[in-house]
């Protein structure tokens, strides 16, 4: 993102009995959108049309499930400059630059859901989760 003029910033979203997803977020025009990859097909870009962050990490709920077939997205973090990281080269560096992920895992992150809602959750239908399998790479 910084290579396009966009400031690089990373949003963490944040997972129950799954694995979190990290994102690229940028701006334009007031509006936010994202970068990502995954294996799940519906976890990646998002046109920059989202009015809110929480708009930008809802939109990835319904594609956000686990093995189980269990819907997990909890809770989203704010976004994240990489240029304090730019100390570690981390655009370049070649070995781990785990102090990112490490700083991902101990910054506030924002409930999307209550905890009544989180009880009312329906299993992803087979055909939803057959789709978001399309393209999971499996060991």
């Amino acid at each position: 993102m910084r290579v396009l003029g966009h400031p690089p910033l990373l949003l963490d979203l944040e997972a129950h009995r799954d694995s979190d997803h990290v994102i690229a977020v940028f701006q334009h025009k007031g509006h936010w959108g994202a970068l990502a990859t995954s294996n799940y097909s519906g976890c990646r870009y998002r046109e920059p049309v989202y009015r809110t962050l929480r708009e930008l990490a809802m939109s990835y709920f319904d594609s956000y499930f686990n093995l189980a077939g269990d819907r997990s997205l909890r809770r989203y973090s704010q976004p994240v400059n990489l240029e304090r990281f730019d100390k570690h080269d981390w655009m370049t560096s070649e070995k781990n630059v785990w102090v990112i992920a490490e700083h991902l895992c101990v910054i506030p992150h924002r409930d999307l859901l209550t905890r009544a809602q989180e009880k009312r959750l329906n299993r992803v239908d087979h055909r939803n989760f057959a789709a978001g399998m399309v393209g999971h790479l499996t060991k």
